[in-house]
């Protein structure tokens, strides 16, 4: 097992390397001159800014002091944002290399053949030759009309080291705008808080007096050293505007202890709704100690769901831990929760993580709720999420059940969300039967 987590290490590394080589290559090498204070201060950037988020990235689970996870956080992972970015918009900016080029080969080409022609329709007692019978005036004005030309010529014949340096710096000026725009704008889709979305979703089992049943649905909030209690109050208020009946907190609450993140969820404490508020874990509460989490919450006025169930008003609510609480023999336990439940009577389960569809299908369960995908996040990254997930986001059928997943309302890593919205979801249950 050391081993592999060596060589996985290596890999990384080796991986950051080789990207930061190319950034640097690029982005200072190509447009910079060798010893200049240009290529001094990208070269020490090149090297400061991925030592930064290395640091961002291992301080909470090395349980660095919380004020030195917060001053590496928004540093590190930004410059996390905009490498993926630069690299996507670099490698576009290969394939534009050439053709920009050829561009201005054919321009300089253009310029010369414009310059040579008034020396070709020079008459031939103004040409070089004619001028060795002319007079000295004559031969000055003609020497002066042949030494302008040549210059002009010189001029436009741009020497090839120049157009180079012309092309990299316009690709890497391109590029750098490009990135620092879609990170810029997928950052303050962040900050300025979740959409709200509304979703109807019809439930065979569900009686009449059920209809119009509304559960407030946020996962992913991911409270840490970057998102904290603004971010809180932000979703809470949001929630109470659309007065639901429930609220199901599904997951990955906290990126950290409740000795640092305490104070950033206390606005949870101020969710509002008639049949009160619940939460299940997610991966993340078990990377930052679930008991202490769990414990907390309820203090908050929230009531956990551990592998449990609880009737409300014409179905069942279920709530499963989540699959990375195997590791300490805390993981889903479907049986549990849903053993011994009456199935004529609709059940919806909490689980943050869309993978347990499966089971939730073999267990009569009529709707789950689920986050933990982010919805990919940051564009390519939905890509992943589709492959690693049954669902990335949104509503789907799996035979009886109906799985919803939630985008989630925050960020893991960086705070940037690009095509792929926050949210918070009021998804509003419909009887079919008559």
């Amino acid at each position: 097992m050391a081993v592999l987590f060596a060589l996985v290490a290596f890999a990384v590394v080796g991986l950051l390397s080789g990207v930061h080589w190319y950034l640097w290559r690029r982005l200072v090498g190509d447009t910079t001159a060798r010893g200049g204070l240009a290529r001094r201060v990208g070269t020490v950037a090149a090297v400061v800014l991925p030592l930064i988020s290395v640091g961002a990235l291992v301080s909470g689970r090395a349980g660095a002091p919380f004020a030195l996870q917060q001053a590496l956080a928004w540093p590190g992972y930004l410059w996390l944002a905009l490498v993926l970015y630069l690299m996507l918009a670099l490698l576009v900016g290969e394939a534009v290399r050439p053709l920009l080029r050829r561009w201005l080969e054919r321009r300089d080409a253009a310029r010369l053949a414009q310059s040579a022609e008034p020396l070709a329709a020079l008459p031939a007692e103004r040409s070089p030759v004619a001028v060795r019978a002319g007079t000295e005036a004559d031969t000055d004005t003609v020497t002066e009309t042949v030494t302008e030309a040549d210059t002009e010529i010189a001029t436009v014949a741009t020497p090839p080291p120049s157009r180079r340096l012309f092309v990299a710096r316009t690709v890497a000026v391109g590029a750098a705008t490009v990135a620092a725009g879609t990170v810029g704008y997928g950052t303050y889709s962040v900050l300025r808080g979740p959409r709200l979305k509304r979703v109807t979703v019809p439930l065979a089992k569900l009686p009449r007096q059920a209809h119009g049943f509304r559960i407030a649905v946020v996962s992913d909030i991911h409270l840490g050293p970057i998102l904290g209690r603004a971010h809180t109050r932000r979703i809470v208020e949001t929630i109470n505007r659309t007065n639901p009946d429930m609220i199901a907190v599904v997951g990955d609450l906290v990126d950290g202890s409740v000795a640092d993140l305490g104070p950033a969820a206390e606005p949870l404490r101020e969710l509002r709704a008639r049949h009160g508020s619940y939460f299940v874990t997610g991966n993340h509460e078990y990377f930052s100690g679930a008991a202490q989490w769990v414990d907390h919450v309820r203090e908050l006025g929230l009531r956990p769901l551990e592998n449990q169930r609880t009737e409300l008003g014409g179905f069942d609510l279920a709530g499963v831990n989540d699959v990375a609480g195997e590791d300490e023999g805390e993981g889903p336990d479907f049986k549990a929760a849903l053993g011994d439940r009456d199935p004529a009577r609709a059940c919806v389960l909490l689980a943050h993580q869309p993978v347990v569809i499966h089971d939730a299908v073999d267990h009569g369960v009529d709707l789950q709720l689920s986050g933990h995908t982010h919805g990919g996040q940051m564009w390519p990254g939905n890509y992943v999420a589709q492959l690693a997930n049954p669902t990335a986001a949104g509503l789907e059928r799996y035979g009886d059940t109906q799985l919803y997943v939630t985008r989630g309302a925050g960020a893991w890593g960086p705070p940037v969300r690009v095509g792929a919205p926050p949210d918070i979801t009021v998804v509003e249950l419909a009887a079919t039967r008559a």
